[in-house]
């Protein structure tokens, strides 16, 4: 099996490697899709991350890999064995790594159920495909804009519900599909339909490295990779230690973190203020700053939070001229809701103001 690129050994791209964290911390977040020219590590990325990846805990012998303190997200094989009261033991397995094909068709993503069995027989038998091997892992696709429309509609359903769920003939069978979805792809040769672009929570344009000690040492790091990868991989491996560590621990933590409703303003001002078609992106917002929130330590999100999380949720949901600036950096984003914060904390006083007013009034 081929050495992995070390995720930590790569050069820059700062935004991206953030984008694959959070969703590496919180898989509900919704994936994200990487946007760039040729040779920018897109791939690498995608391949490093899932490589890095602590190990999880699953029912043995499932075929989906479910989740033993997550009864109800089971398979419906899982369920049927719990209910004759089969003792389901637990094992661990390496986080998948799954590359999906541009040319997968839609039984070959989602599985297929055999008619004939049941019709003949009365057995349901399914037939486990793409979604059910990414099941709690990292579903990766490149050049997802030459994907069948209708089969990323599938994955980004499969993606924001968790759960696969297939129907024939009035036969029915389910299974949980909770992975991190990252699609790459080259503007050059076609973009995304708006609708589909909308569906994928997180968006990263990148491009290559202009500072020329930068190109340098990717040019280093690369040449030392490809005379001995496995020497290579022991140097970066404390750093690849502690941060598959520090993700382990914010998967944990995430679901403690909290936030107040002057966050939840700040958001909703802020999306409001630019124009964002929609509510997805405000809930996307939320859910990368807990993320992001959890992946410090914390358990109280903040603006800097919030501006991360925007800097990802936001650039391809906002409407654009054709003279307007393709990016919105997390500095502006914070600015601006400082401004927004600022703003609401003037009117709450003015409120709070005029009720005096009102109630010396009444008092006379």
């Amino acid at each position: 099996m081929p050495v992995i690129y070390p995720f930590t050994a790569i050069v820059g791209q700062e935004r991206m490697k953030r984008a694959l964290i959070l969703n590496a911390v919180d898989t509900r977040i919704g994936g994200v899709l990487i946007r760039g020219e040729r040779g920018t590590a897109k791939s690498t990325a995608a391949r490093g991350l899932a490589a890095l990846l602590p190990n999880v805990k699953v029912v043995s012998q499932c075929r989906f890999g479910c989740d033993p303190d997550q009864p109800s997200n089971w398979c419906t094989e899982c369920v049927e064995r719990a209910a004759k009261g089969e003792n389901l033991p637990i094992s661990e397995r390496v986080t998948p790594f799954i590359d999906l094909p541009v040319s997968a068709t839609e039984d070959r993503v989602v599985g297929t159920l055999d008619i004939e069995k049941a019709i003949q027989k009365g057995e349901r038998h399914f037939e486990a495909g793409i979604l059910a091997a990414a099941n709690r892992g990292l579903l990766y696709i490149d050049e997802v804009n030459l994907l069948d429309d209708h089969v990323v509609d599938v994955l980004l359903d499969s993606a924001a519900m968790g759960v696969n769920i297939v129907e024939r003939e009035g036969i029915s069978f389910s299974h949980p599909a909770r992975f991190i979805l990252v699609g790459t792809m080259n503007p050059e040769e076609g973009d995304l339909r708006p609708q589909l672009l909308d569906r994928f929570a997180l968006s990263v344009e990148i491009h290559g490295i202009n500072d020329a000690r930068e190109r340098v040492l990717i040019m280093e790091r690369r040449l030392q990779y490809e005379s001995d990868a496995e020497r290579f991989r022991q140097n970066w491996l404390p750093k690849e230690i502690e941060l598959s560590q520090q993700i382990e621990r914010a998967r944990k933590l995430v679901d403690r973190v909290q936030y107040t409703q002057r966050d939840l303003l700040s958001i909703a001002s802020l999306t409001a203020s630019l124009n964002v078609e929609g509510h997805r992106a405000d809930l996307v917002i939320l859910k990368a700053a807990r993320a992001q929130a959890a992946f410090e330590g914390r358990t109280l999100i903040n603006g800097h939070d919030i501006a991360l999380a925007a800097e990802l949720a936001l650039p391809h949901r906002l409407r654009r001229g054709p003279f307007q600036q393709s990016e919105i950096t997390s500095e502006q984003l914070q600015e601006r809701i400082e401004q927004l914060q600022g703003q609401s904390g003037s009117e709450s006083e003015t409120v709070a103001e005029e009720g005096g007013e009102e109630e010396s009034d009444k008092k006379k």
